[in-house]
């Protein structure tokens, strides 16, 4: 496979994540807003833009400011507009390797979301794209080979899972953050830990459901590991000691830290083990792009000796 092309794969799966991703963070925000009554609208929104999504000095803002910010900033790679935008055209640069039905949802999925006007986003708008996010998952998942295509798209999902399924529980953990419920709701976990806990909630069982849990796919630790499979079938490492991966052996890293740890010390540490896990998440995204999509010098015709 062409490496523009794996490039474009794992991209498409990072940017249809991500606009599912910051959704559900928009979501988790609004809820805290409705159900809350001493929430305090700037703060929490503060709390989102500038402590969960990293953005910088925001001054005063409200949620019609962050609604602008993370939901309908075409601009913005990180916005719900700018990834859509952004998995459009690279699933416009891989046509001829994903399936006819998962270019056709992903075209129909931005020219219906541009339609929408831009303002305060409503249960409706994020809604919307939880929907389109799952439907284009299953649609690559059916319509697609299980080769190297839908690995390196898989990848991607897996690695944006994982990251902003940190960002969310790092909400929760904070005081100033939604309730554990909120968040529950917003990873549409609410049913999955339901069935699990036998109907017991507290706020340490959803912690550890949402960052620990094996069998719950948006889990953070679940999405570590599916990254990892995805990266193993890639490249099967054959050597006797050490990877020669290093974005396997990054994973692999955090992953071990989390799972094998005593869940009391991860949940006592809880938004630091989270930071932990977005900080691999980006060292392993620059280490596959470096094995895999790093691309030689352009050469040059320096004409022929006489």
């Amino acid at each position: 496979m062409l490496s523009r092309i794996a490039d474009c794969l794992f991209w498409i799966g990072r940017y249809v994540e991500r606009a599912d991703g910051t959704a559900r963070i928009v979501d988790a925000l609004r809820l805290q807003l409705l159900e809350d009554p001493g929430a305090v609208e700037q703060a929490a929104c503060t709390m989102v833009l500038r402590g969960i999504m990293g953005y910088g000095d925001v001054g005063d803002v409200d949620y019609v400011d962050t609604s602008r910010m993370l939901v309908f900033d075409a601009r913005n790679p990180n916005a719900i507009s700018g990834s859509w935008h952004a998995a459009r055209e690279n699933a416009r640069r891989a046509r001829e390797t994903i399936s006819t039905e998962t270019w056709e949802t992903i075209n129909t999925t931005f020219h219906r979301w541009n339609s929408f006007t831009p303002g305060r986003a409503t249960q409706y708008h994020l809604g919307w794209v939880r929907e389109r996010a799952a439907l284009l998952d299953g649609i690559a998942d059916s319509t697609m080979s299980h080769d190297d295509a839908w690995d390196f798209l898989v990848l991607g999902r897996s690695l944006e899972r994982a990251d902003m399924t940190a960002r969310l529980v790092a909400t929760g953990a904070t005081p100033a953050g939604p309730t554990w419920t909120s968040v529950l709701a917003s990873c549409g976990a609410q049913q999955a830990m339901l069935r699990t806990m036998r109907g017991i909630i507290t706020d340490r069982t959803a912690a550890a459901f949402l960052a620990l849990d094996r069998q719950f796919p948006r889990s953070v630790l679940a999405a570590l590991k599916e990254a990892e499979e995805r990266l193993v079938v890639l490249a099967p490492d054959k050597d006797r000691v050490g990877f020669s991966d290093e974005a396997r052996r990054i994973l692999g890293h955090v992953r071990t830290q989390l799972e094998f740890s005593s869940p009391d010390a991860v949940l006592r540490d809880l938004p630091e083990r989270m930071q932990e896990v977005q900080e691999a998440v980006m060292a392993t995204s620059d280490a596959i792009a470096e094995r895999y999509f790093r691309s030689g010098p352009l050469q040059e015709w320096t004409g022929e000796f006489v």
